[in-house]
């Protein structure tokens, strides 16, 4: 079975995966490809500041021949006006 390669990119930079998975087909390449990325996307959401800009990231998926395919994700929080909300008893 072949072995792929799922590196992260973010605004931080490239982290390679030295280790890597074999998978059967290009499909199972696409769904590992996109759950890295939904994991990846979860955590940047959960520790991103609240009016924190736009933030995008990838998966770059290759293997010993080379490059394969990219899977990004871009998001931006915008805060509205906090409403107050006062309650009289």
């Amino acid at each position: 079975m072949p072995r792929y390669y799922f590196d992260l990119r973010d605004e931080s930079g490239l982290a390679l995966d030295e280790e890597g998975l074999e998978l059967a087909s290009p499909r199972a390449v696409q769904a590992e490809a996109a759950k890295s990325l939904a994991d990846m996307a979860r955590d940047a959401m959960l520790s991103a500041l609240p009016a924190g800009g736009r933030q995008t990231m990838a998966i770059e998926v290759r293997d010993d021949g080379g490059p394969l395919m990219q899977v990004t994700f871009s998001f931006e929080i915008e805060n509205f006006k906090s409403r107050s909300h006062t309650r009289d008893h």
